[in-house]
């Protein structure tokens, strides 16, 4: 295992709901995007199927992008930390000890919302913590805040 991947480690991912939200709130200007791209293509001189073919290309490799990022995320609950991954290329690892957490804050936009996910953002005094774990199930959220909540005032009381 590498220090991205400790072992002993059960790591809770993002719901797979989030792939869908993702999809449905990029497809509108990746599908201009490929569009865009076809129509170069064929003002070059390609072939219309190969414009075509390259328009979607551009919208498939998109989709891939996301379903990548989406399944990277995930987090384990520690005894005295909560350790968040993501990413495939650069991944990233954030270690966060519930005595250093003031808040946590759960929100959900309307597209979230309709999904039933929900992301939980990690408040410290560090500005350049950046700790959120996305894909989070709403019932799961709240329980997640009060517990996160909880262990951050236990760990903060015995500072």
């Amino acid at each position: 295992m590498s220090w991205f991947d400790p072992a002993g480690v059960t790591w809770t991912y993002a719901s797979r709901r989030l792939i869908a939200a993702r999809l449905l709130i990029g497809i509108v200007p990746v599908a201009v995007l490929g569009a865009a791209v076809g129509a170069a293509a064929w003002l070059l001189g390609a072939h219309p199927a190969a414009s075509v073919g390259c328009g979607l290309a551009v919208v498939a490799w998109w989709a891939w992008v996301v379903i990548r990022q989406v399944t990277a995320h995930g987090w384990v609950e520690r005894q005295d930390d909560l350790m968040v991954k993501r990413g495939r290329i650069f991944r990233r690892v954030t270690v966060v000890p519930y005595g250093r957490m003031q808040y946590v804050e759960v929100n959900a936009g309307p597209v979230a919302r309709a999904f039933s996910l929900a992301r939980v953002q990690l408040h410290t005094a560090s500005p350049g913590t950046d700790a959120h774990l996305s894909g989070v199930l709403t019932e799961e959220a709240a329980r997640l805040r009060d517990r996160l909540t909880a262990r951050g005032e236990a760990r903060l009381a015995g500072l």
